[in-house]
């Protein structure tokens, strides 16, 4: 806990710290006196800086990292906990976190309230000397009762007591006859920590899967032709999983890009999905100004050339699919108000679906998140609770739409209030589409809507969204944890079984496709009845 900042041109070993039987930085607060009387109190362990800031009286103990590492560093302080309250220090400029961490303070006593101890990252802590050009010295003070051997009564020479001390003072040594026992103290400085960084790995000279040679920053900006670098799309996990990170989906000229950024401190470029879960990079982009740490990250999901070769790259992967469902849901509002406002009902279409056309092309999915988290990558080795929580997901997506305006449209339409009052969003829906198809397939329009005679077979079952029906059976498993009662239904819609023994990804395509398909039918319908 004590850890003193000694400059390396001083000679080691230390003699003993004056602070090594307090423990802490400084024991009790000045002596009140005259006016300006504390005026040079310095905190120091014998005269040199500390790494945590500790103090003590005895009764109440407080520690911090030091104000010059943090500052020095650039690190965050977050307080975290309730009575057990702990600092922890994050570095931002990379992002690192959990750089350092510890217990604020403890009572004491005649006993500890609780242990207390500070930890921090070995590379940040030989920085940091690095940087002071010294060397971290720890002192301590330790105190045991001991076994009565002969061996220790050898070195005791006969007497009750004996103090020992090495050359050069850094130590003592002291074991005494006590309370019917042995009693071990030991005081001591001792060097811990060099004046040396830590060994850290780079993106300077690593190999690359399809690259001949060693791969070097100086190289990659060399390249003049495109280069591909394939990386399997679980390197995007760690960023869609942070807040810290923006790594909204851009649909940009029919290219899907998908560049992890940090906060404007630094950004991944053209980063481009391609296949099901593959995400394809120049190697003279990847190698642009950023953390070596993040290089290295990407590295790591570096795909072999075989694999490239084995893979579909005009399979659709997961952004596409969440856009595709958006397209029908703005169609779907679209659809919706017109037919609304043709008796009487003003409902704009980002009332009706919450998504905006406007906000949409003017900043993408920025604004809604939930799209963001549909869209975070789906391995086809993912878990079942994972797929279920991403159906939940695609469920709330479309129940935004009121049943306060699919109600009104279907008293308009001629049903009777009494059997549509208590009817929930998929019955609701469903009696809209039958409706609406009915008279699609009579080549009625928009004016044939409303009627004043109960419309034959709105309460039918229809198959066309059956899709719907599967994927609130699939909300219900994750709530439920019953997937094995969804999966009949979802037999039921097509979908090959055998393929789970592989992970859940398939599924969730076409638990995706299906509930597209079903929107597309209902939109397909409601389209040709607005447009007569």
């Amino acid at each position: 806990m004590l850890m003193a900042v000694v400059p390396d041109y001083v000679d080691s070993p230390l003699p003993i710290l004056d602070e090594a039987s307090d423990g802490v930085v400084s024991y009790s607060v000045p002596v009140l006196g005259g006016k300006g009387d504390s005026v040079h109190f310095t905190p120091s362990v014998s005269g040199y800086d500390y790494v945590v800031a500790s103090w003590g009286d005895g009764s109440y103990y407080t520690f911090h990292l030091a104000e010059k590492v943090w500052m020095t560093l650039g690190l965050t302080p977050r307080c975290i906990g309730n009575d057990q309250q702990r600092l922890v220090y994050d570095d931002l400029g990379l992002p690192e976190f959990n750089v350092a961490e510890g217990e604020i303070s403890f009572e004491y006593h005649y006993h500890a309230s609780r242990s207390i101890s500070w930890r921090m990252s070995n590379s940040h802590l030989r920085k940091y000397l690095w940087m002071r050009g010294a060397r971290g010295v720890r002192a301590f003070f330790y105190e045991a009762r001991i076994s009565d051997s002969a061996e220790v009564r050898m070195l005791m020479k006969g007497d009750e007591h004996i103090s020992l001390r090495p050359d050069g003072d850094w130590c003592e040594v002291d074991i005494r006859e006590h309370l019917g026992g042995l009693l071990l103290q030991v005081w001591a400085t001792v060097d811990a920590v060099s004046c040396s960084l830590s060994p850290e790995q780079t993106a300077e000279n690593l190999l690359w899967p399809g690259f001949d040679g060693e791969m070097t920053h100086r190289r990659a900006d060399a390249l003049t032709d495109i280069s591909w670098v394939y990386l399997d799309d679980l390197f995007l996990e760690k960023y869609e999983q942070s807040g810290f990170y923006d790594t909204t989906p851009i649909l940009a000229h029919g290219r899907w890009l998908c560049s992890p950024s940090y906060r404007g401190q630094w950004s991944f470029t053209e980063c481009e999905r391609v296949g099901r879960n593959l995400v394809r990079v120049p190697m003279r982009e990847l190698y642009k100004p950023k953390p070596d740490q993040e290089i290295l990250h990407a590295h790591r999901h570096a795909t072999d050339p075989q694999v490239i070769q084995r893979s579909n790259m005009g399979e659709e992967h997961i952004p596409a699919k969440v856009q595709r469902m958006l397209d029908q849901m703005l169609a779907f509002g679209d659809h919706l108000s017109v037919l609304a406002r043709g008796y009487g009902i003003d409902r704009q279409p980002a009332e009706i679906v919450t998504f905006d056309r406007g906000e949409l092309g003017r900043n993408g999915w920025r604004a809604y998140p939930q799209l963001q988290r549909l869209a975070q990558v789906a391995p086809l080795q993912m878990s079942e609770q994972a797929m279920l929580v991403r159906c939940k997901s695609l469920h709330e997506l479309w129940q935004v739409i009121p049943n306060g305006l699919l109600r009104r449209l279907l008293q308009v339409a001629g049903c009777p209030q009494p059997e549509i009052r208590d009817l929930g969003s998929l019955k609701l829906l469903q009696g809209l589409h039958n409706i609406v198809a009915r008279l699609d397939a009579s080549q009625e329009d928009a004016a044939s809507f409303a009627s004043t005679q109960e419309p034959h077979g709105w309460k039918e079952r229809n198959s066309s969204l059956a899709a719907l029906f599967v994927l609130n059976d699939l909300r219900i498993a994750d709530a439920h944890d019953t997937f094995s009662n969804a999966v009949p239904r979802l037999q039921d819609l097509g979908f090959d079984t055998a393929t789970l023994r592989q992970g859940h990804g398939r599924a969730l395509d076409f638990v995706f496709d299906s509930t597209i398909d079903s929107f597309s039918k209902i939109n397909g319908a409601l389209g040709s009845l607005i447009a007569r």
